[in-house]
């Protein structure tokens, strides 16, 4: 979607790269370059991977960075690493990376880990990273609600969410007193759910309207 959307810009290998290929990790300070390729290198084709130093000790952050050469490869090692290097989309070069990564720090360490967990990894599970909005946490599921000032068409919201791999289903409901737009999305894993919320939260569509997109209790667990 993202890529389909900036192509009338002509920015389209600059979005693909920087928004979908690149992920960002937490991983042990003792790991080196080739113990982060060897961790990663299952899920696809590695251009390069860096990990994030201290500028003046040279020690390691902690954090690191895995760029592959297609956004599937990316999108699988988020979906499937395992979850205590916190896996997420890397935030465009051009965006300041050193509040990037202290927001996403601060965010995965602010509780003590739990027993299953690798030690250098605690809390939450998930964050969200919202455009243009500040960061939070929020409570996650695999449901989510759709709102937009304009009616949907059933048909042409299931095939945008299910660019998304995983959708079960899509509910379409419409306001007969503001004919605004309401859905509610499922998708078979949570981290489907963030990865469609991440995606197309603010996404216009039709052009002009703006997409809303938040998580609806599904009365799982959301630690799971």
């Amino acid at each position: 979607v993202f890529i389909a959307q900036s192509r009338a810009s002509g920015s389209h290998r600059d979005v693909e790269d920087e928004e979908l290929t690149r992920i960002f990790v937490m991983i042990p300070k003792s790991y080196s370059e080739e113990d982060l390729r060897d961790k990663f290198k299952m899920y696809g084709d590695i251009e390069y991977c860096s990990i994030i130093k201290n500028k003046t000790t040279g020690e390691s952050k902690g954090l690191g960075y895995v760029r592959y050469l297609k956004p599937s490869q990316a999108a699988r090692a988020i979906e499937e690493c395992d979850r205590s290097y916190r896996a997420i989309l890397a935030e465009p070069k051009n965006k300041s990376s050193e509040s990037f990564e202290h927001d996403y720090y601060s965010n995965n360490t602010r509780q003590e880990p739990r027993g299953n967990m690798l030690p250098f990894c605690g809390q939450p599970e998930f964050c969200s990273f919202e455009k243009n909005e500040s960061r939070i946490q929020e409570s996650v599921s695999k449901r989510l609600s759709v709102l937009s000032r304009l009616p949907f068409i059933q048909e042409q919201l299931f095939a945008l969410f299910d660019l998304v791999p995983g959708l079960e289903y899509c509910d379409v409901q419409r306001d007969p007193v503001t004919n605004s737009g309401y859905a509610v999305i499922q998708y078979s894993t949570a981290a489907s759910a963030i990865y469609a919320k991440y995606k197309l939260h603010g996404f216009e569509y039709p052009p002009g309207n703006r997409l809303t997109v938040i998580f609806l209790e599904d009365g799982n667990d959301s630690s799971e």
